[in-house]
């Protein structure tokens, strides 16, 4: 059995080949830019050509990007976007209209002439074969599954922080457990529009799992066996965008908060986990801090064991919380790519049995 796991982060994606027929430690696996510092390196190599440019595909993860789009605009330039790409940058497209972006139709961008034309995905499995080919590595999957983080289309009036937990408070309230945010490709919610692009893009005929990216880490940080022999345990993913962290006893939850990781320092990553730990964080100090908010289920007497993983970990080296620094299968980075296969387990029980039976062997 051979899955391909990518987990789509804000600096980077992170890409593991599971293959069940030969140890973990061959597994393929590459770590290379994310899809918004890619198109954001498009956009400038433009703007620096002083050359108009035109956005056409699906809806995609913002970051980098919408910095660089900002930036070609300030320059004085062009630019031309269809209305799935233009929602990267905000789901109301008179906002993006009004930064000076011309939002053309589909049939109206195949007439604009000398631009630079860049697409919008979050998924490109052509150039992920492109690389890999060379070396002789089949193409073929029984399986893919993909992480992102979704905010979802909010409606005008209501903040995309809000809307984002807004998700992850129902998900938790209708089933209390980290691999209940995976979804097959055709039980995606409807406002999960990112996830749903990625769907959009994707080509093959195997079957296809989404996951949030900030679950994707915690479900693999329990790969590593150190954070499994711990059933209290706080699971932390400090990622290049946002900071998640989920309160566990055993497989339930016990609360969560969101954080964006440039809106936090060591001290006060302190403050909140300590206070999530406890039970006590407020979700409007969290939200009224920059990030998204918190909520508790309930308390849980002791100290939790608090479990570390994401590409900004060192934030929190000298934390007096006294973190552990997961790496399952020693490599931190591929954390989210074995959340995502742990998941496929979970959402495919005919491959349960071979995914895991080689995950034990790890």
């Amino acid at each position: 059995m051979r899955i391909l796991t990518i987990d789509v982060g804000a600096g980077t994606q992170d890409i593991l080949l599971f293959d069940s027929s030969q140890p973990l430690e061959n597994a393929i696996q590459l770590i290379m830019p994310s899809p918004t510092r890619i198109i954001a390196a498009q956009i400038r190599q433009a703007t620096a050509s002083r050359k108009p440019i035109l956005l056409f595909g699906v809806t995609m993860g913002g970051g980098a990007n919408h910095s660089a789009l900002k930036e070609h605009l300030a320059a004085g330039l062009s630019v031309y976007a269809t209305p799935e790409a233009a929602q990267t940058f905000n789901d109301d497209l008179e906002h993006v209209a009004s930064w000076g972006v011309k939002i053309v139709s589909e049939d109206e961008a195949r007439k604009v002439k000398d631009v630079t034309r860049i697409e919008t995905r979050d998924l490109n499995l052509e150039a992920i074969a492109s690389a890999l080919k060379p070396f002789g590595v089949d193409c073929h999957y029984d399986g893919v599954g993909v992480a992102v983080l979704d905010h979802g289309a909010a409606p005008p009036d209501v903040s995309d922080r809000i809307f984002r937990f807004q998700h992850l408070r129902r998900v938790v309230e209708k089933e209390n457990n980290l691999l209940a945010f995976a979804y097959m490709s055709n039980k995606i919610p409807k406002y999960l529009t990112r996830m749903k692009a990625v769907v959009k893009s994707y080509r093959f005929k195997a079957p296809l799992l989404l996951l949030d990216t900030g679950a994707a880490a915690a479900i693999g940080s329990l790969e590593d066996r150190e954070v499994a022999k711990h059933p209290h345990r706080l699971l932390v993913n400090l990622g290049n965008s946002h900071t998640l962290a989920f309160h566990m006893d055993g497989n339930s939850i016990l609360g969560l908060m969101e954080h964006h990781t440039g809106g936090v320092t060591r001290h006060s990553l302190d403050g909140y986990l300590e206070k999530l730990s406890r039970g006590v964080v407020e979700s409007d100090e969290v939200f009224n801090d920059g990030g998204h908010g918190s909520f508790v289920i309930r308390a849980k007497r002791g100290r939790p064991f608090l479990s570390v993983t994401g590409p900004r970990r060192i934030l929190m080296r000298d934390s007096r919380l006294t973190p552990y620094f997961a790496a399952p299968y020693g490599d931190m980075m591929l954390t989210g790519c074995f959340g995502l296969l742990r998941a496929f387990a979970h959402k495919a029980p005919a491959w349960r049995e071979e995914i895991e039976e080689a995950l034990k062997k790890g």
